[in-house]
């Protein structure tokens, strides 16, 4: 009977890999055709074993800004409404309420405190807790406010640690990862009041300087113009004028190579996709990746060339490399951040184009686990810190180009995208005066496939704003039936600690109670007891 639905599953499974391709266009979408699909489902969720192993390796991969209608969007722009992104065929998956301390819709510092240190925090904070508020620099000061992070309880594990981001290594969420600040902005000295520049440190320094930054094994992203004074600009690599400039003199790259030097590492510092490449894992103790003075380049616009800079992808692999050598295990997290800025542009074929290099890190992720041996003892992960404001609206037909025209207006006739946003900055207010009204600008007469084109929001502001909906998380491999239901963020960081025992479970036993392992060993002890017994009669 159990070869047989075996049988049965394979061809239902089978049968379900063309329809996805046919579905479409070549197969008639009748009774048959859903009663089949559904069938299949049911029967890989009943073959479905839970992994109750301990998590030796995790991987936590954060689209930022990755909200459900992003997933959506990104699902049918790369296969069709009836795929799926690699990360939703994961058997595990929760929502995380995304909430701040004072914040319904939240920053990225405050639902990073809460996804990586277990503790929900005040807007614009990272690494403290609801007794630091923003620019509150004393306050940061008290040791009892601090929070430790993921990296922290991994490296106190005896586990090596990695980051790796398209955003400024320096950015809100990376940051929450290793430092205690009373504002995201700090990310440098002089984006700090005066009085705080003497007491409390910046985001770059701690860093370099402090633990856990200095004892993390793999740094790569960009903000160079954060990390080193009077870095150089040129047109392949501008200033950043939305961060800060390192003004005081440091050159924080130079220290963190001193400081590997005197500690007796090995290191390796690289700039450009061609340095990376040529890195030898094997004799590299310490990798730092800086390849731009802001943000990197958003994949569409990434020079490709050696001289370049690296894809996540890319950043990704080399990581893995260099943690998975560690025999007590590793923890890297993986930020594709450039979806956020995107959205924040208001363009939203860039954020669905970040989300796909998300998504093929990912892949590429899991091929390389497999490939080593080592997918089952890793758990992986893959999340939101919060929502955007983009909307999914407008009745198009199935095979619609998601940036494409859904429909006109029962109001006014002026045709609408499928993708639209609720708030946006002047470029995606598209109104002109009419007499006493306004109209709205016609997208169909404009180029709306273009990578740069402003999708439409009904209110401007300075820039499409986030959202306060909830976000998906993930799982597969070690404990990831932990993540189920509707949950507080900080949820994330108590059950990543759970599945690797570490931080507040590094005390609580290698064996989960409902595991292969412990039912040998209870079985094997009750036999023991009972062949004692017999003996004793």
């Amino acid at each position: 009977m159990i070869l047989i639905a075996g049988l049965l599953f394979c061809v239902n499974f089978n049968s379900l890999s063309v329809y996805s391709h046919l579905a479409d266009s070549e197969i008639l979408e009748d009774k048959d055709f859903w009663y089949s699909h559904a069938r299949a489902s049911i029967e890989r969720t009943l073959h479905h074993k839970q992994n109750t192993r301990q998590a030796k390796n995790v991987v936590v991969f954060v689209g930022d800004g990755m909200g459900i209608n992003t997933i959506t969007a990104s699902r049918i722009y790369k296969a069709g409404e009836f795929g799926k992104l690699s990360f939703e065929q994961f058997p595990h998956v929760a929502l995380m309420k995304t909430y701040s301390v004072n914040k319904q819709v939240p920053d990225s510092a405050s639902t990073a405190t809460a996804l990586f240190c277990g503790v929900k925090a005040n807007h614009h904070t990272a690494g403290v807790d609801a007794r630091v508020k923003a620019e509150d620099c004393e306050a940061s000061l008290s040791e009892d406010s601090k929070v430790d992070s993921i990296i922290t309880w991994a490296q106190k594990a005896g586990k090596h640690t990695g980051f790796v981001t398209t955003t400024r290594v320096t950015h809100a969420t990376p940051s929450a990862l290793y430092a205690h600040v009373a504002s995201r902005k700090w990310e440098c000295d002089d984006r700090m009041p005066p009085l705080a520049t003497h007491h409390c440190k910046d985001i770059a320094r701690q860093m370099v300087e402090d633990e856990p930054g200095k004892n993390i094994r793999v740094i790569m992203g960009g903000g160079r113009q954060c990390m080193v004074t009077n870095s150089s600009f040129s047109p392949r690599d501008p200033e950043d004028v939305w961060s800060c400039k390192r003004k005081d003199g440091k050159d924080l790259v130079q220290e963190w190579a001193l400081d590997k030097t005197r500690r007796g590492y090995s290191y390796k510092y690289v700039t450009h996709t061609e340095e990376l490449s040529m890195v030898n894992v094997d004799n590299t103790d310490f990798l730092l990746g800086i390849f731009a003075n802001g943000h990197t380049k958003m994949n569409v616009d990434r020079d490709k060339t050696q001289t370049g800079t690296p894809s996540l992808e890319q950043m990704t692999s080399t990581a893995l490399r260099m943690l998975m050598k560690n025999k007590q295990g590793f923890l890297l997290v993986v930020e594709g951040g450039l979806i956020d800025f995107a959205h924040h542009r208001g363009k939203a074929r860039r954020a669905l184009d970040e989300t796909l290099n998300l998504d093929h890190a990912v892949e590429n992720t899991m091929a390389i686990l497999e490939q080593h041996g080592i997918l089952d003892d890793t758990l992986v992960l893959v999340t939101a810190d919060h929502d955007h404001g983009l909307s999914i609206s407008g009745y198009p037909d199935r095979g619609n180009d998601i940036y494409g025209i859904a429909m006109p207006s029962r109001i006014d006739n002026v045709p609408f995208t499928t993708l639209t946003y609720a708030t946006g900055s002047k470029d995606n207010y598209q109104y002109s005066r009419h007499g006493s009204g306004l109209i709205r600008e016609d997208p169909s007469k404009m180029d709306y496939t273009s990578f740069d084109y402003y999708q439409q929001a009904g209110i401007l502001n300075n820039e499409v704003a986030h959202g306060g909906g909830d976000v998906p998380v993930y799982a597969t491999g070690p404990m990831a039936h932990l993540f189920h239901g509707v949950q507080e963020q900080n949820y994330v960081a108590f059950a990543v600690a759970y599945a690797a025992r570490i931080g507040p479970y590094s005390n609580a036993g290698s064996l989960a109670s409902g595991s292969p392992v412990m039912f040998v060993l209870t079985l094997t002890l009750c036999c023991c007891l009972l062949h004692k017994g017999f003996h004793l009669t």
